[in-house]
């Protein structure tokens, strides 16, 4: 769990501000090029580090338990094409400023406009949830664009508290407000939706607490908490997610039908399958190296069942 700084021992502070200068230094030397090609130079690199760090192994395991009929040469596609996109998200959240210029007018389309456009104009809030799939923030910077209003973004603090200041400072760039996880985001949170704001969450990681429904017919212990707040704000929930398009710079800003509101559970499996019915169409976009399907007080897929 992230720490204070004042929290860590002298050695622990002395690895994490190393780490921090080669992360930093790997960024200044990378923003040497332009920004096409610094884009998909970090892309290249992330692919060929994934095999040493354990990326190629985490993509297999998963794509292993969910999609066992997947061709051979599909998973190995794959395993390629998630580092690339890794990679160049992140060197894309590092390069804020042209990240953003290059967005602000990317195409949006899909069912869900309507509901997004009507719910600005009522005043009414709005929570677009995405997921860790193709890059997020294309879809917060163009639809800040469209709307003309703020758009704030829950996120979760590094474990290295130098570079996460960096890291904290380039996600300001693309937008305000800004809610860290914890309680007093959450309540920053909420207060913005009382007053009919946007906000973006990303709802595809295992989460401590929450409820046991499935991802890709598998058993995913996923928060329910999103649906809660909008049960109790009335706002519109709106499936979102920014597709790279095949040049591996520009996004395609989609939006899909609002989620029913029912109940926390069934509203919260709707934008499950929502977002396994996207990756299926682009496999090579959703971060399968995430640890998705894990145990958690007895819930999701046990150490044993994984493959």
């Amino acid at each position: 769990m992230p720490v204070e700084k004042s929290e860590l021992s002298r050695i622990e502070r002395g690895k994490y501000y190393v780490a921090n200068l080669f992360l930093q230094g790997v960024i200044k030397a990378m923003h040497l090029l332009p920004y096409n090609r610094r884009i998909g130079a970090m892309g290249t690199i992330v692919r060929a580090v994934a095999p040493l760090v354990g990326f190629r192994r985490r993509i297999r395991k998963n794509l292993k338990l969910t999609c066992p009929d997947l061709p051979e040469a599909e998973v190995a596609q794959i395993c390629r094409d998630v580092p690339d996109t890794a990679g160049r998200a992140i060197m894309e959240h590092f390069s804020p400023e042209e990240f953003s210029a290059r967005q602000r007018n990317a195409e949006v389309t899909g069912p869900g406009i309507a509901a997004f456009d009507d719910a600005i104009a009522a005043g009414r809030p709005i929570m677009m949830i995405t997921a860790h799939f193709g890059h997020y923030l294309a879809a917060r910077v163009a639809l800040q664009t469209r709307s003309g209003k703020p758009i704030g973004c829950l996120y979760r603090r590094m474990a290295n508290p130098y570079f996460n200041d960096v890291y904290v400072d380039a996600f300001h760039r693309t937008g305000e407000p800004m809610f860290e996880q914890g309680r007093r985001g959450m309540m920053e949170m909420v207060r913005s939706l009382k007053k009919g704001g946007i906000i973006a969450i990303v709802s595809d990681l295992h989460a401590h607490g929450g409820e046991e429904l499935t991802f890709f017919g598998k058993p995913a212990v996923t928060s329910v908490l999103n649906a809660e707040l909008a049960l109790k704000y009335d706002a519109v929930m709106i499936p979102c997610y920014a597709v790279r398009k095949p040049n591996g710079l520009d996004f395609q800003i989609v939006l899909h039908d609002p989620v029913p509101h029912s109940d926390p559970k069934t509203m919260t499996q709707f934008i499950n399958d929502d977002l396994e019915a996207m990756v299926r169409q682009h496999m090579g976009q959703w971060f399968w190296i995430h640890r998705r399907w894990k145990a958690w007080n007895g819930l999701g897929v046990q150490p044993e069942d994984m493959p």
